[in-house]
């Protein structure tokens, strides 16, 4: 069995909603960096039981690719309490992908808040 969930339109929002740490990997059949990078994040899946990994086969959905303004696969992407933390472009090798989850596991989550807050509000902290 996989560990990975396959992201649809229809789940997407559920998953990202009740899930409070979730790495999606934007991909299609056709691309091979994204068919070189699958084992990869697969065995990343394993190796983080308590992380919730999806795909979102860019074919397959193109509305999710589109609201993400995907423009070129395989994309990463890292959602932690429903705040996308990082998102980039191409194949990540192993070490790089353990790597981003492990510094995406230390974000202190209340300060990525306010700095969002931060910008969104012209920079009008405390």
């Amino acid at each position: 069995m996989s560990a990975t969930v396959e992201l649809t339109k229809e789940n997407f929002d559920k998953t990202v909603t009740d899930n409070e740490f979730v790495l999606i990997d934007f991909w299609a059949e056709w691309c091979g960096p994204c068919r070189q990078f699958a084992p990869v994040y697969e065995k990343a899946a394993e190796a983080n039981p308590d992380l919730v990994f999806g795909k979102v086969d860019t074919e397959a959905q193109p509305e999710l690719a589109a609201a993400f303004n995907i423009q070129s696969i395989p994309t990463l992407m890292i959602v932690r309490d429903q705040v996308a933390v990082f998102a980039q472009p191409g194949a990540l090798p192993e070490a790089a992908l353990t790597d981003v989850i492990g510094q995406a596991r230390k974000l202190d989550m209340d300060q990525v808040r306010q700095q969002i807050a931060e910008q969104q509000g012209g920079g009008q902290g405390t």
